[in-house]
């Protein structure tokens, strides 16, 4: 059991357009023998898990009644960790440039699946060095794991209108 829990709450920089990547590393970096960090973010920071495991971190994430994420890392859980396959992660990949062509996607006003449907046909035609911008009425959180199995990462930002844009690349 861990004896000392460290809190890095990094929802309110994501929302306002940061990219907290340095801050989490560091907090990461922190994680001693019988501490965890409890972080908190505002989606499942799915290439986190790799760059965790290479520090000696497991993780156990769960979502939050709001939408958000929590995630602990600590040594502790590093045996009960899964790998997820992908080798040499080196970054938490929240602060990657998006380069090239921009792919729009306007998932709003659809009945699920369908928005999630829309946005993996769209990916499945994505052109080399292309990312994705997807729209839609609710945070896709169905969404991250079928993006993690197809090689690619997604950052959801919630906009003044409720609605969601999620921004998607290559891993």
């Amino acid at each position: 059991m861990n004896s000392k829990i460290n809190l890095l709450d990094v929802r309110a920089d994501f929302r306002s357009g940061q990219h907290p990547c340095d801050k989490i590393q560091n907090a990461l970096n922190s994680v001693g023998d019988g501490e965890a960090l409890r972080l908190l973010v505002p989606f499942e920071p799915v290439p986190l898990f790799d760059l965790a495991a290479g520090k000696g971190l497991g993780h156990k994430s769960s979502q939050t009644p709001d939408g958000d994420w929590e995630v602990i890392f600590s040594r502790d859980l590093a045996a009960e960790t899964k790998p997820s396959g992908r080798a040499g992660a080196t970054s938490c990949g929240c602060d990657a440039p998006v380069t090239g062509e921009i792919v729009e996607v306007d998932a709003r006003h659809l009945e699920p699946p369908q928005p999630m449907v829309r946005i993996l046909e769209a990916l499945a035609r994505l052109p080399e060095g292309a990312s994705l911008r997807a729209r839609t009425d609710r945070r896709p959180i169905h969404l991250f794991s079928h993006l993690e199995d197809r090689g690619f990462t997604g950052l959801s930002e919630e906009q003044t209108d409720g609605s969601f844009i999620t921004h998607i690349r290559r891993a």
